[in-house]
């Protein structure tokens, strides 16, 4: 088992590398996006809450990720074979600057793995994760309306010489890293939670994933920044403070309970949600379409990528 942790962990620091360079978008876009913080401030700025919330509440979803959907073990090399599937996908969606769901991606490719090797898949895990998949965009949409207008309603009240009108500024703040350390704990999962699947749960191994989550932030995490920052409404900091506070609310729930949340999906449905306040034109309906189409390719692409691989792997060895 040793010789074979190795490049386990390679395969998962790889996906989470890839989450954090996707995610990044889903924590800073919107603070970037209204011009509080430059891109490099936000980025180091969440990379350690991220790293935060991997360490100190990672296990919960890669439990589920590690042992909900796949419930009998599979070998090193088809754990292998399913993160790196993913991961490649997520890498391309990057390069597109396409907010993907890097959950979906994952939870396909452990999905199509494990058909692959004949082992036993939890067909009502799925679906109970599919459920939520549906749910989340218009939670944290309703949650971000709410939020906003009551924001806004009592930034009103309190005056124009308050010092209350500054507080936008330090909560849009306060809510990314909010943000982050959500990501961290739902996501590590994502990339550490298949290796689980053989029963490796070193008291290490979020802090790993953590890791990987922010040099992915750091080193590729614009591009996607840039789509969420403005790409889909215009933000000011007291909507995307309730963009952020919506989405962090709904990822730190769902991973509590263990469910692999699509940040990317909880956050551009609460950047939606801010942006009908304005009115249905201020939303550029055509990127949130390229988006949608990107969530529902998302988990069949990968799960079906790494069915086939697999299947490809098996005749190489037999």
């Amino acid at each position: 088992m040793s010789a074979g942790l190795i490049p386990l962990l390679l395969a998962g620091m790889y996906v989470g590398w890839n989450i954090g360079a996707n995610d990044a978008g889903n924590c800073i876009g919107t603070t970037v996006g209204s011009g509080l913080l430059s891109f490099r401030r936000a980025a180091l700025l969440v990379s350690a809450f991220a790293i935060l919330g991997a360490v100190l509440q990672g296990g919960n979803v890669m439990k589920t990720i590690g042992k909900g959907i796949v419930t009998s073990e599979i070998s090193v090399v088809a754990i292998i074979t399913a993160l790196i599937c993913s991961g490649l996908f997520v890498t391309l969606a990057t390069l597109f600057r396409l907010p993907v769901s890097t959950s979906q991606s994952i939870v396909g490719g452990v999905a199509g793995v494990g058909l692959a090797a004949g082992a036993d898949v939890n067909l009502m895990t799925l679906a109970d994760i599919a459920q939520v998949w549906i749910i989340c965009p218009f939670l944290t949409g309703i949650l971000a309306f709410l939020i906003y207008g009551f924001s806004s309603w009592l930034l009103r009240r309190v005056g124009a010489n308050s010092i209350w009108q500054r507080a936008p500024n330090a909560l849009l703040v306060i809510s990314a890293c909010y943000v982050a350390f959500s990501m961290g704990a739902n996501n590590v999962g994502n990339a550490m939670g298949p290796i689980a699947n053989l029963g490796i749960q070193p008291s290490w191994l979020g802090a790993v994933g953590g890791v990987a989550l922010a040099l992915g932030t750091l080193t590729f995490g614009r591009r996607v920044t840039e789509t969420v920052g403005g790409g889909i409404t215009m933000l000011d900091p007291v909507s995307a403070f309730s963009a952020q506070l919506s989405a962090a609310l709904a990822i730190h729930y769902f991973s509590l309970l263990g469910i692999p949340i699509s940040t990317s999906q909880a956050v551009v449905g609460a950047v939606i949600g801010v942006g009908l306040v304005h009115g249905l034109r201020t939303v550029k309906r055509g990127k949130i379409a390229g988006i949608a189409v990107g969530w529902v390719a998302t988990p069949t692409i990968a799960g079906v990528f790494a069915y086939v691989l697999y299947k490809v792997v098996l005749l190489i060895q037999g």
